[in-house]
């Protein structure tokens, strides 16, 4: 590996690490707009998300490719779907953040890796090896402990995944970068948006131009949404996708942090062994992905090995 390709990947490193702690960190965002219902707070996300990625396009020339993905009938329609999707995994997180369920909140996205894995099972028909059926199985284990704990199920948690699973399921049939993605889902749902915010300020119940602070935390909203997505798209242009999976739980593990320590939500014995069923899935399910990608790469990663 010559040096220009060295930091080529040390920025793409840096910039993964930026978008995954950012990810992680946002629970302390959403707590400072807790007074908002959740469903006004996803409306002013979309449509200052929409606002902020156009900017981006017209900087970086992007505006170019917009159109031509507009005239495709399939992508609009993908995307709109996907859009949805997206849309009700964020107000599930916003109002998990703002209801004191930081924790479980976490609980969902360390499952949406093992989530994809069924999904690939039942819709791509892949074929799981013997430790991904094993890292599944320990992740069932994991969600049982909880249910049978609280006497029903963990729904922020499964909610969480199986939107933000199935989004992905939906993004694989269109081949779109993040930035792009992201405008094209929140022009087709922002017209929602807006009418929701307009009804709400006609009833008189929008916070919106009521307190500038109010107001200036939600335009930021867009870039909290995006900029994350900004470091994402760097970071996968720079290094390889197998590389990003290992910075995945990074963020559920920051706000998992922040749930217990920062926001003291309880952390019981049963979430203890919850967790700890569904983080040895995950590190089964992970090495046992990396293994595979070896095995397929191996001049890869061998020349990996030497730098």
């Amino acid at each position: 590996m010559n040096l220009d390709e060295n930091q080529n990947r040390v920025a793409g490193i840096w910039f993964a690490l930026l978008a995954y702690t950012a990810w992680g960190f946002l629970p302390l965002f959403w707590k400072t707009l807790q007074e908002v219902p959740a469903w006004e707070i996803l409306a002013h996300r979309i449509v200052w998300s929409l606002v902020f990625v156009a900017v981006v396009l017209m900087i970086n020339g992007g505006w170019r490719r917009f159109g031509k993905f507009l005239s495709h009938g399939k992508t609009v329609g993908v995307t709109l779907i996907s859009g949805v999707l997206i849309s009700l995994n964020w107000v599930t997180y916003i109002w998990a953040v703002n209801s004191d369920h930081v924790v479980e909140a976490s609980l969902g996205y360390y499952m949406t890796p093992l989530f994809n894995v069924l999904l690939g099972v039942v819709v791509l028909k892949e074929r799981l090896n013997f430790w991904q059926m094993v890292s599944f199985v320990m992740a069932g284990i994991g969600v049982a402990i909880l249910t049978i704990h609280y006497g029903s199920l963990p729904w922020v948690a499964l909610v969480l995944t199986f939107t933000f699973g199935l989004y992905g399921l939906v993004k694989k049939t269109v081949q779109v970068d993040s930035v792009m993605a992201l405008a094209l889902e929140t022009l087709l749902v922002t017209p929602a948006a807006l009418f929701y915010l307009g009804l709400l300020h006609s009833q008189g119940n929008g916070v919106f131009l009521g307190s500038m602070s109010l107001t200036l935390l939600l335009m930021a909203a867009g870039v909290a949404t995006a900029a994350p997505l900004l470091f994402f798209s760097m970071a996968a242009k720079r290094i390889p996708l197998s590389m990003i999976g290992f910075f995945q739980y990074l963020a559920p593990s920051i706000s998992l942090v922040l749930g217990v320590f920062w926001f003291h939500e309880p952390f019981t014995l049963a979430h203890l062994f919850s967790f700890g069923f569904i983080w040895v899935g995950l590190i089964l399910y992970t090495f046992s992905h990396h293994r595979r990608l070896v095995r397929l790469q191996p001049g890869r990663f061998k020349q990996q090995e030497h730098v």
